[in-house]
């Protein structure tokens, strides 16, 4: 069968999502050009430029690398139509009128490629009637397909099908969204706002309608519906603020247009909330004008109150009772909240119930199985659980009386009662919708397993929803060796995996241990080691915690054997006979990255912050980091007919020595952690997958370990150069004097010490300084306090 391929795409409307989405596009390597109308003054590509150039200002940025906002091409629909010609998707996310779409549908039809897939970023308008505005050929090949803001960071796409489109368009088009960007995708039907928007949209409006019903303020609602509630952090009335609250408007006016009372029985609780209302009537659209629910002066966070029509201050929290409720487990916690008298607890109770009561009264009209529904609320909306899931959780039949029962006695937003189908039949007798066999779908009856596309074979290990069935990385494979710190495994008989399970996946001695024996099993057996682990983080670094017992009872000459043992752990990973992979996904800082660099090849998901973090805590890296960045150093300054090393040392001393992280792959490239050998993979569910495939294309290589080999170092005049721009910058008052000398230690480390400019050195003898920089640093005062301090506030100490 013919493979769809993309290898370029069109993005049509150069606003807030459209930009987004073609800056993303550039994060994972797709050639895009972003049109928009000419200019009525100027460049006729001036839109288009102000758009892209605004890309390197937006915090958090859509963009891996700033600089990659270039990599979009620009072009104009008076100009460019022709261009469409070479793409083999285009992405319609020009502003949500029906008419303009369909106008720009008949402008661009005769220049799309007769493979071509054309998609709407509509957020709610119909697919279907947008598709009759294009001619009959291009009908079969038109869907839509609709990102979450941010597009970087979201993971839902839904994917949503007409009466004409063909399956295989939205199977392919399913493929490329969730291996080529990265994607989690949810097939919608065709109805107003689709899945997500409709359950997360009416949550909202329904949320904002009790805390006019309990009297509550906006900050005690965020505190309660925030991580309390296993929602995303910015809670309700923040994340409106995020989103901006014209697009909520928006997004509302599309239920109110396209719903009534006959085909939504919640639809008169869909009115404009009155502050909504008179906050956009004021201007104040959310974060973006820098007011809304919630508006920042100086350092002070005020909240708007709608009597007084004045800012006040906010920063009020929720009673700590419902704090612990929150905590108990899914059964109890609900009946708490329901039995609660306070109005925090009646409120909590009230929302949660008016989500379990929309999403399974809409199940059957909005979305083919529950777990689209949930999967899109994680997605989409930030939580841990979606509704289907919590409602299981807490005992199917248990939460289906107490929501009815509610219902009855008119507390709920609608009469309607819950479908048959939640208290009688296959559902009831399992105890809730997500089963081994697969997830309801209403409509047939049935559970329905998940689809079977060739792209999820590349996914060992999909999240599951609760009650799912599938395998689970804790557990999974062959344990060859197992304990507290780590367990060794196999999934294929072919690669050996470690796994880390301590905290933040930390390095403790056990961890060490751990690793040098997997290599020797590796090396005996295998033909390779992947290290990898099922979540985040790949490793906050050392586990400074565990080095302090031995630390207290034997002094700094324990610390200098366990950084030591660490070294010979990175340069075994270095020089091991068979490929060592890490496949690293969030943050791997410190000990992390030193494990990440001393690996044969790196597996990196586009989220993965690398760095050497160790400045923040009054250290500097000990466990052969700056030993790579000084071979680095002069392995790089072998392509230069120059002889100065100085220029290829300067910018990983300064990583170093300014503890920079890397916001994405890409940028932890750019400093250095990651190389252009290395894999970026869109997907964190594919990169085991990637990972184990790239030991063993390095094995079925002949792969070999590289020689061990001195290189020369920049000496003590390369330090000379370094400490003169330190001392201006201790003067100037940029630095203090503990970090000019950790500054200063660190560029000791890196050019080798008080040797000639020049001279060779082993790693070894790097790693020796790095060691007594380090136990030098660990018995030091003021470093001891900025470790007392990460440990009990987990923020840095400046002193």
């Amino acid at each position: 069968m013919k493979r769809f391929q993309v290898k370029k795409v069109a993005v049509l409307g150069a606003g807030v999502m459209g930009a987004q989405i073609a800056a993303h596009l550039v994060n994972v390597k797709v050639p895009v050009v972003l049109f928009d109308l000419p200019a009525k003054e100027g460049a006729k590509n001036g839109i288009v430029t102000r758009a892209i150039d605004n890309l390197k200002k937006l915090k958090p940025s859509p963009l891996g690398v700033a600089s990659d906002a270039d990599l979009i091409g620009q072009a104009n629909y008076e100009e460019h139509l022709e261009q469409l010609r070479g793409c083999d998707l285009i992405i319609e996310a020009i502003a949500e009128r029906m008419d303009w779409k369909l106008d720009l549908y008949k402008k661009i039809a005769p220049f799309v490629a007769e493979h071509a897939i054309v998609a709407s970023n509509t957020s709610g308008l119909s697919i279907t009637k947008l598709s009759e505005g294009l001619p009959e050929a291009i009908k079969p090949r038109f869907c839509g397909i609709h990102f979450f803001n941010p597009p970087r960071y979201m993971t839902l796409v839904e994917l949503i099908n007409t009466p004409t489109t063909e399956p295989k368009i939205l199977d392919d088009l399913e493929a490329f969204v969730t291996s080529g960007l990265g994607k989690g995708v949810v097939r919608a039907k065709d109805t107003p706002n689709f899945v997500a928007n409709r359950i997360g949209i009416a949550g909202m409006l329904a949320t904002m309608k009790e805390v006019e019903n309990f009297g509550l303020t906006y900050d005690v609602v965020d505190d309660l519906t925030g991580k309390r509630l296993g929602r995303a952090s910015s809670g309700t009335f923040r994340t409106a603020d995020v989103v901006g609250l014209d697009t909520m408007a928006h997004v509302i006016k599309t239920l109110q247009d396209n719903l009534n009372e006959q085909t939504d029985p919640f639809y008169g609780s869909f009115g404009t909330p009155p502050v909504l209302a008179k906050l956009i009537e004021m201007g104040n659209l959310g974060q973006k004008a820098k007011a809304g629910f919630f508006k920042k002066v100086g350092r002070d966070i005020l909240r708007f109150d709608l009597d007084s029509g004045e800012y006040v201050p906010a920063g009020e929290k929720a009673d700590e009772v419902y704090g612990r409720m929150l905590k108990r487990p899914a059964a109890e916690r609900l009946k708490l909240l329901r039995n609660s008298e306070g109005p925090q607890g009646q409120f909590l109770w009230a929302i949660l119930r008016n989500g379990f009561h929309y999403a399974a009264v809409h199940l059957a009209t909005i979305a083919e199985t529950a777990r689209d529904v949930d999967q899109a609320m994680r997605w989409g909306f930030g939580m841990k659980q979606g509704p289907f899931e919590l409602w299981q959780e807490a005992g199917w039949l248990e939460v289906a009386k107490m929501v009815q029962e509610d219902i009855d006695a008119g507390r709920a937003l609608s009469k309607a009662p819950l479908p048959d189908w939640v208290f009688k039949g296959p559902v009831a007798d399992a105890g809730g919708v997500h089963t081994a066999q697969g997830s309801w779908n209403p409509s047939k009856g049935v559970f329905e397993a998940r689809r079977s596309l060739p792209v999820y074979e590349r996914q060992h290990f999909p999240e599951l929803l609760l009650g799912e069935a599938g395998p689970k990385f804790e557990t999974a494979g062959t344990t060859i060796e197992e304990n507290d710190s780590m367990r060794v495994w196999t999934l294929d008989g072919d690669v050996l995996i470690a796994s880390i399970k301590t905290k933040m996946h930390a390095i403790s001695p056990e961890v060490c241990e751990g690793l040098m024996a997997a290599i020797d099993l590796a090396e005996s057996e295998y033909q390779g080691l992947v290290i990898w682990s099922g979540d985040e983080p790949f490793s906050a670094g050392a586990d400074l915690q565990a080095m302090l017992p031995a630390f207290m009872a034997v002094g700094v000459a324990a610390i200098e054997d366990a950084e030591g043992f660490m070294q010979q752990v990175m340069l075994r990973l270095r020089y091991a006979n068979v490929p060592v992979v890490s496949a690293v996904r969030g943050l791997a800082l410190g000990g992390g990255c030193e494990l990440a660099v001393h690996s044969a090849r790196r597996v990196l998901h586009m989220e993965s912050y690398v760095g050497l973090v160790e400045v923040g805590v009054g250290l500097v890296p000990g466990a052969g980091g700056l030993t790579y960045i000084a071979r680095r150093a002069a392995e790089n300054a072998e392509t230069s007919t120059g002889k100065d090393l100085l220029p290829f040392l300067t910018e990983g001393f300064t990583a170093a020595a300014m503890a920079k992280v890397g916001t994405s792959a890409i940028e932890s490239r750019q400093l250095g952690y990651v190389l252009h050998s290395d894999l970026i993979v869109p997907h964190k569910d594919e990169l085991l997958f990637v990972a184990i495939n790239e030991a063993k294309a390095l094995f079925a290589g002949g792969y070999r370990a590289p020689h061990k080999r001195l290189f020369p170092v920049a000496g003590r005049d390369g330090k000379a150069t370094i400490l003169g721009s330190l001392v201006n910058m201790r003067d100037g008052g940029f630095i203090s004097q503990h970090d000019f000398h950790i500054a200063s230690l660190i560029a000791n480390v890196v050019t080798g010490g008080d040797v000639e400019p020049g001279t060779l050195v082993s790693e070894e003898y790097l790693m020796t300084l790095e060691r007594q920089a380090f136990c030098s640093l660990i018995v030091h005062p003021k470093t001891q306090e900025r470790i007392l301090g990460m440990l009990n506030t987990g923020k840095p100490v400046r002193n």
